[in-house]
């Protein structure tokens, strides 16, 4: 399946959507899409409607439409289908080609973006440099010369990215828009023909190594034109295969190719002009140990990215076994329900809600920090559908003045205030873990609450065995030991949908 446009349009992480749709335990179904689009932050529910009703859809919703899930927006009788690429429909034509499928979204402010640094701006801004140096500092064929193998150098980059997965907008352009468009395909095929393998490098890698090389010694070296003449020649070898590939054992044409075989003979004619043969053998030797080291360089690097392929891979198979709900859910009812009497104290979000989770932690416990942004996020996220009672252990005669003064402008913020106030308090603290900033957020001079509430919830954690925090219960279960905190944003919509654990709120807390 592709989602590259609606990925784009939504401004997902597009590494982090692949890897948690493939590690869903229902991929690929619409539950393992609609899941993956819940926890990268877009809210979203799912319908079989009839399309008598279509017409009550808000302007953007998601369709299947040609079998692939699509974004569309709509503009009085006009549709706008954002799927392999970006087309315009009639209402006819949509209805006509779309499953009664459909999904309906939000965004959230509190959208999950876990990408990584984006080296392509530093990438064009090397490039943009290299070409600005070629044009002051050497002839005009020179320069020709080595802004091709620059062109060389990115396309063949892209290629390289493309083995372990990263899809390249390039490539897929000039192979043609659309996964089922005849020149992709083609292209898709020529490239799986590829049978070279030395030391774990096919052909279009030697294309990487080929166009690095000769882009460094056309610019440190400008001496070193019988190298890159002879270099240029020898790539008539490379040209021949790739069309006799092409002609007579696939009988396809690759667009991509054919633009390599371009530059390369772009290359020889402007070599075999104006390069001359003059040699030097240190310059000979030099070329000799640049082209070896990028040869052993992109050979360790395509192996370490394809075992870091393989076992992303097999993570993702593992976690859709991890992320089986009923597997989740067999271990949390597993452990002994906890009933707490004190429905009251630190107690936010819908209380009207069947889903409750329960947090025992300790302000100075380190740990506890990350665990509070768990359910402060979900708190975020759900502000309807969860509530969640903040059980922290405190106990006056083992504590120190700032801990009961802690305590004390907690409670006060909680009782005198909206409770999204003391929710940002209690988040506050975890960031600054100053009692006086503390204070000086909640904008009171001084607090002396009665904290009976806080002790006897103490002291209900203790009894239950709840002596380690922090700690997360659901409707009183614990979170279940063979599980990562983090990983209740996998299940908390199964959870939230479960008949099975819901019970009177009054009779969990």
């Amino acid at each position: 399946m592709n989602f590259e446009k609606l990925i784009d349009y939504f401004k997902l992480d597009k590494q982090e959507f692949y890897f948690q749709f493939s590690s869903h335990p229902n991929y690929p179904s619409a539950l393992a899409f609609s899941d993956t689009l819940n926890f990268l932050g877009l809210r979203n529910d799912a319908y079989e409607l009839d399309k008598e009703y279509w017409d009550e859809l808000p302007e953007e919703y998601i369709a299947v439409v040609d079998n692939s899930f699509s974004l569309v927006k709509k503009k009085g009788n006009q549709f706008t289908v954002y799927s392999d690429k970006i087309k315009n429909v009639t209402k006819e034509e949509l209805y006509k080609n779309s499953s009664e499928f459909v999904l309906l979204f939000e965004k959230t402010e509190a959208a999950k973006s876990h990408s990584s640094f984006n080296f392509k701006p530093v990438i064009y801004s090397i490039f943009g440099l290299i070409i600005l140096y070629s044009l002051l500092q050497f002839s005009w064929y020179e320069s020709v010369f080595n802004i091709l193998s620059l062109a060389g150098v990115y396309i063949s980059l892209e290629l390289f990215n493309q083995k372990f997965g990263q899809e390249s907008v390039i490539v897929n352009n000039i192979c043609g828009a659309g996964a089922k468009s005849a020149a992709q395909s083609a292209c898709s095929k020529i490239f799986s023909s590829d049978k070279t393998n030395v030391l774990g490098l096919k052909l279009s890698d030697f294309s990487l190594v080929y166009f690095l090389g000769i882009t460094f010694l056309g610019l440190i070296f400008p001496d070193a034109q019988f190298v890159l003449r002879f270099t240029a020649l020898t790539s008539v070898l490379v040209i021949l295969y790739s069309l006799y590939i092409q002609l007579f054992v696939e009988k396809s044409f690759c667009r991509v190719c054919f633009l390599i075989i371009f530059i390369l003979l772009s290359q020889i004619a402007i070599s075999t002009v104006y390069f001359s043969w003059g040699v030097s053998l240190a310059i000979v030797f030099i070329s000799v140990i640049v082209f070896a080291s990028l040869f052993f360089t992109t050979a360790f690097f395509s192996n370490l990215l394809s075992q870091k392929e393989e076992l992303k891979k097999s993570n993702a198979k593992n976690l859709r076994f991890k992320r089986n709900y009923d597997l989740f859910k067999r271990e949390l009812l597993d452990n002994e329900k906890i009933k707490f009497t004190d429905n009251n104290t630190f107690f936010v979000g819908n209380k009207e809600t069947k889903l409750h989770l329960s947090i025992v932690s300790n302000p100075y416990c380190g740990f506890c920090k990350g665990a509070h942004e768990i359910v402060e996020n979900l708190l975020h996220q759900y502000p309807n559908d969860i509530s969640v009672q903040m059980r922290f252990n405190y106990s006056p005669d083992q504590q120190n003045k700032k801990f009961t003064q802690l305590m004390s402008d907690f409670m006060y913020v909680y009782k005198n205030k909206p409770e999204q106030e003391f929710v940002n308090l209690v988040e506050y603290w975890f960031e600054t873990r100053d009692e006086n900033k503390v204070r000086q957020k909640a904008g009171i001079e001084s607090s002396h609450e009665n904290l009976g509430p806080i002790i006897n919830m103490s002291v209900e954690n203790k009894n239950a065995g709840i002596n380690f925090t922090p700690i997360i219960l659901i409707n009183g279960y614990q979170f279940p030991d063979k599980y990562d905190r983090e990983d209740i944003h996998y299940f908390i919509g199964e959870l939230m949908e479960d008949e099975e654990i819901y019970n009177d709120i009054t009779s969990v807390v």
